[in-house]
């Protein structure tokens, strides 16, 4: 009897890569731009994973929407010119053993991996170039096509693209964002102990794993779960 086809989905920032020094410095940069007092850091981490226009309404409510779009703007500017100062893999290096799973993953024949991003088609494009990760992906869903996380829609999209059922598929991720749009879309969540959200943030999770080594049982344990 031949093993189903699954999926998995993963976050990017804060899950597979460490991108907080750049985020930090280029919300700053947004903020003053606009003469507006800068959030704390707990603030701004804890908006990563959202489209970065819901992410800056949330981080300055008091601010109208125009101001809004012009520090989205001012945001991006930024954080291009901080990516292309120190290239994108120093300024979002991977977390250690990441390449290892996802090279151990890829080489199931029953497995297929994807990613669910806040991230702009644009800036995933830079990333998966500067680590050569776009080997791994068959399914990449990126803030331009689709609501903002929780929605389901990065999801669904990704189950309708590779034909996997949601029982087949598990979404890792680092913020309470992931766990929730997981929930809503009917697949398992993984929470990963290391991004940018607290563990506590991450009770819709199946489970809470500490570092990527961890994975590959957590994922067996949960399609032994489900078989």
């Amino acid at each position: 009897m031949s093993l189903p086809l699954r999926l998995v989905i993963f976050d990017v920032d804060g899950t597979l890569v460490d991108s907080q020094a750049d985020i930090l410095a280029a919300m700053g940069m947004a903020f003053e731009q606009a003469g507006h007092p800068m959030p704390p850091r707990e603030a701004v981490l804890g908006i990563v994973g959202l489209s970065l226009d819901v992410a800056v309404a949330r981080l300055a409510p008091e601010l109208d929407a125009a101001q809004h779009e012009r520090m989205v703007a001012w945001y991006k500017d930024a954080y291009v010119a901080l990516r292309g100062k120190r290239g994108a893999a120093e300024s979002s290096p991977l977390y250690p053993g990441a390449l290892e799973v996802l090279q151990a993953l890829h080489d199931i024949p029953e497995v297929l991996l994807g990613v669910a991003t806040g991230k702009s088609r644009r800036g995933l494009d830079k990333l998966l170039e500067a680590h050569d990760l776009g080997r791994f992906f068959v399914t990449q869903q990126v803030s331009d096509h689709h609501p903002s996380k929780p929605h389901p829609s990065m999801i669904m999209t990704a189950l309708s693209e590779t034909g996997v059922a949601p029982r087949d598929a598990v979404m890792i991720g680092d913020t309470s964002f992931d766990m929730q749009m997981a929930r809503a879309a009917g697949v398992a969540g993984i929470g990963v102990g290391w991004g940018y959200h607290d563990i506590e943030a991450l009770a819709e999770a199946r489970q809470v794993i500490d570092g990527f080594d961890e994975l590959p049982r957590a994922l067996k344990t949960l399609w032994e779960v489900a078989a």
